[in-house]
């Protein structure tokens, strides 16, 4: 039981004002939210690699950033949505018969949402290293190319059904290694679910991001694109 101060404390009345009973509701928030974190820090760490002509960070540090980032946000949202952030991922568990159908579609939607706003926040926070570095130049591939500023763009050599290869064995590997995780026959504390699928990007990113760049979350990739041609790129991002 909450004491009396508890109760009467201002975030406990901020709770009983903004509670909601709908379940659905909260879980799409929650991936809403979690999609917009996820965007915005790891936009961001794009960001300042590309900006700073790759001299603060490295290729490692945004995979290893990249997984600290999906680590804390799976924690942020794990105990009401899950923590899901991946359309994929929310599909994944629609096949296991662990998530409605409708719910893949509202997790869907608010996660391509929650990523479109997330890149915003991040293109507003480095908008002045940004003009100062590319000035007005917009292209968004080949040698000059900086679309993937906000989004995954295969190197020049690289062919369709190469990229497509790709991405369908880094998702894979993705789905196999987040059901083994969250299998509850192999014991695996719920504590360290998030630590675990964070270290699986990361690793993901280390093997397979030379191609493509691992866009194995289809709202990271999607939203972003999108925000990119409505800033300058055009459709060439697609």
């Amino acid at each position: 039981m909450l004491s009396d101060k508890m109760m009467d404390s201002p975030l406990e009345k901020g709770r009983r004002i903004f509670h909601i009973e709908n379940r659905t509701v909260v879980n799409c928030l929650s991936e809403f939210y979690g999609s917009l974190l996820l965007l915005f820090i790891g936009i961001s760490i794009v960001h300042q690699f590309d900006l700073s002509h790759k001299q603060l960070n490295t290729w490692m540090h945004i995979n290893i950033g990249w997984g600290f980032t999906i680590m804390f946000c799976v924690y942020t949202c794990s105990k009401t949505s899950g923590g899901h952030l991946n359309p994929a991922i929310s599909l994944m568990f629609y096949t296991l018969g662990k998530l409605p159908l409708s719910h893949v579609f509202y997790y869907s939607i608010v996660q391509i949402l929650g990523a479109f706003i997330g890149t915003a926040f991040a293109y507003t926070l480095y908008l002045d290293q940004t003009y100062h570095v590319l000035g007005d130049l917009r292209i968004a591939a080949g040698p000059n190319g900086t679309a993937g500023l906000f989004t995954s763009m295969p190197a020049p050599h690289v062919s369709n059904t190469i990229a497509f290869w790709d991405q369908f064995v880094g998702t894979g590997f993705l789905a196999l290694f987040v059901c083994m995780i969250t299998d509850k026959r192999m014991e695996i504390p719920s504590s360290i679910h998030a630590l675990l699928i964070g270290l699986l990007i990361a690793m993901i990113g280390m093997a397979f991001g030379m191609n493509v760049g691992y866009p194995i979350n289809p709202a990271r990739d999607f939203a972003p694109r999108v925000f990119a041609a409505m800033i300058g790129y055009g459709w060439e991002v697609f």
